[in-house]
């Protein structure tokens, strides 16, 4: 290739057993002409894909990179992946660059680092695959009984799988429904379904063994502005959202209480039932309130997301993220609304698109609901019976107030915690 070029990036994602492997060995079986470099990021101590990966060839030429039978290489990652791609670019000529990211990875920060870092001089991104065991990914949101629910990480820790399933696919370009030959056509429609929800227009490959054409997996898809879907309800470019304002007094004032509806029925909720729902309200909650209402939602949602305006710590934006039986607030900062006010006029010009309010600000409750059936005004009634008048005085303290900590409110197998980000249990 022209050293000149920008060397195109496929980042493979998808949860631990999804099939990333067995995808990326017919990827590489099936890749003609075409010189590819496979880097294998494993979290574990050995790095059991690259050595799967490394076994269609005997050829070694060491320091972790093996030669492949089609001209491949696979690099073992031995440095931080930053290191490891500017090294290959260097030292190697090839086509496209595959990096398999770890079981427990969402694809998105990978293909960061190839637009914010020193890999950004010799990449772009071509595209985020995430492979989906579509068995799992049925028992955990379209109402089956998963035998896993949380996800190992490389520390020892746990997190939820319905976490990581979500963000990986809300990250992806393509989603490889893996392995469909384990569910009945019923259920693969419903997954589909609720896959396109939480990332709208994406490509959807299904497959049996991993075996999607090369041309398909390596194309120039990635698009960084593409929908999310709870954004898109919340942005309210979603046809078929709901919109809950409220009449009790604690709406914006114009049209206290609405319900957006399309024209048409989507097929999603027309064969479904796959609806998305957002509540807003200009209002704090009660906190001991919010954590038993969010803490304990439907198994109709399958995932939530938004803002939070909580009583008693009123100058922290907490952010609320739900996916399937998983739960999390987590502090975000302050609300523009009690920076100085020179900080708040100069925020507020840089974004126009801000929703301000007159007396209170960008403080507001602002969650996007997305699930099957959703019982939008039993959810709704559930909420405002907890919500107070700014300032009130409330006794529950156990919400962080520094930023980037969370309060865990559900978790499989788990009564709700409180955790900082990358660290350990906190407060009962």
């Amino acid at each position: 290739m022209n050293p000149h070029e920008a060397i195109p990036v496929t980042v493979l994602g998808g949860s631990l057993g999804a099939g990333k492997t067995t995808l990326l060995n017919h990827l590489l079986t099936n890749a003609g002409d075409r010189d590819i470099a496979v880097l294998v990021n494993d979290m574990g101590a050995v790095n059991v894909d690259a050595e799967l990966v490394a076994s269609e060839s005997d050829l070694s030429v060491g320091n972790g990179v093996t030669e492949l039978s089609n001209g491949c290489i696979c690099c073992e990652l031995q440095d931080d992946l930053e290191t490891a791609v500017v090294r290959l670019a260097r030292e190697r000529s090839f086509d496209h660059l595959v990096v398999e990211a770890s079981g427990v990875s969402e694809p998105g920060p990978v293909a960061r680092l190839f637009v914010t870092s020193r890999a950004a001089a010799r990449y772009e991104v071509a595209g985020l695959v995430t492979v989906v065991d579509v068995r799992l990914f049925a028992d955990t949101f379209v109402g089956g009984d998963p035998e896993r629910t949380v996800a190992e990480e490389s520390d020892g820790g746990v997190r939820p799988l319905s976490d990581l399933l979500v963000e990986q696919v809300e990250s992806a370009d393509i989603v490889v429904l893996n392995k469909r030959d384990l569910v009945a056509d019923a259920e693969l429609g419903a997954v589909r379904e609720v896959v396109e929800a939480l990332r709208p227009d994406v490509e959807i490959a299904e497959t049996a063994y991993g075996n999607v054409a090369t041309k398909r997996l390596l194309a120039s898809l990635h698009d960084p502005d593409a929908p999310v879907g709870w954004r898109t309800v919340l942005d309210g470019n979603e046809g078929d959202s709901r919109v809950s304002d409220g009449d009790d007094g604690h709406g914006d004032g114009d049209d206290s209480h609405r319900h957006g509806h399309g024209h048409n029925t989507s097929h999603a909720e027309a064969t479904y039932g796959i609806t998305s729902f957002v509540y807003r309200r200009r209002a704090p909650l009660d906190p001991d309130g919010a954590a038993a209402v969010l803490g304990s939602l439907p198994d109709s949602v399958v995932r939530a997301k938004g803002s939070l305006w909580l009583a008693g710590t009123e100058s922290v934006h907490y952010t609320y993220s739900q996916a399937g039986p998983s739960a999390t607030v987590t502090a975000a900062g302050p609300w523009i609304a009690t920076r100085p006010s020179f900080e708040q006029d100069a925020y507020r010009r840089n974004h126009p698109e801000l929703d301000w309010h007159d007396t209170y600000g960008d403080r507001r409750t602002e969650l996007v609901f997305i699930g099957r059936d959703i019982d939008e005004a039993g959810l709704a009634e559930a909420l405002d019976e907890q919500l107070l008048e700014p300032g009130a005085s409330v006794a529950d303290t156990r919400y962080p107030t520094e930023a980037g900590k969370e309060r865990r409110l559900a978790e499989p197998g788990r009564k709700e915690r409180l955790t900082a980000m990358g660290g350990g249990a906190g407060d009962e």
